[in-house]
């Protein structure tokens, strides 16, 4: 299997992991580090002890961070450097992890799944408006959710 850790700035982890409980249900092999308040003195530690944990157990490891070029994802990158079978994937979504974490068991290879991350979460960011929805025949907008 392939392990998720999920990291970003504030309650960024907190609330994603949120959601996908709500949806999807505690996940296996997923884990989150927030970089946040009190605990960023020891972020960068306790993301190497998170992936290298995760590492021992699974056959690779994606890191969701929330913004390229920021804290999490730099850890995550010095980190990647020193353990194989590493992905970074940044611009993290809901619908990106709800997807992965549903069909992860079925990836080629790590690479592949991260190529799907990508694919997934950019296809999760849409424009939507009431006039555009009351023209469209196309059956994507469900009225009542997930």
């Amino acid at each position: 299997m392939i392990g998720f850790i999920l990291t970003g700035h504030g309650q960024f982890a907190n609330g994603l992991k949120s959601a996908i409980d709500m949806v999807a249900g505690d996940q296996p092999a997923f884990q989150i580090v927030p970089f946040e308040g009190s605990a960023a003195a020891t972020y960068g530690d306790d993301l190497r002890a998170a992936v290298t944990a995760m590492r021992e157990e699974c056959e690779g490891v994606i890191v969701f961070v929330d913004l390229l070029g920021g804290t999490p994802f730099n850890q995550a990158m010095l980190i990647a450097g020193d353990v194989d079978n590493i992905e970074i994937v940044t611009g993290t979504n809901l619908p990106m992890l709800i997807e992965l974490l549903l069909t992860r068991s079925g990836a080629a290879s790590l690479a592949d799944l991260a190529e799907q991350a990508v694919t997934v979460g950019q296809t999760g960011v849409t424009h939507k408006s009431l006039a555009s929805l009351a023209g469209d025949d196309d059956d994507d907008f469900d009225e009542d959710g997930i």
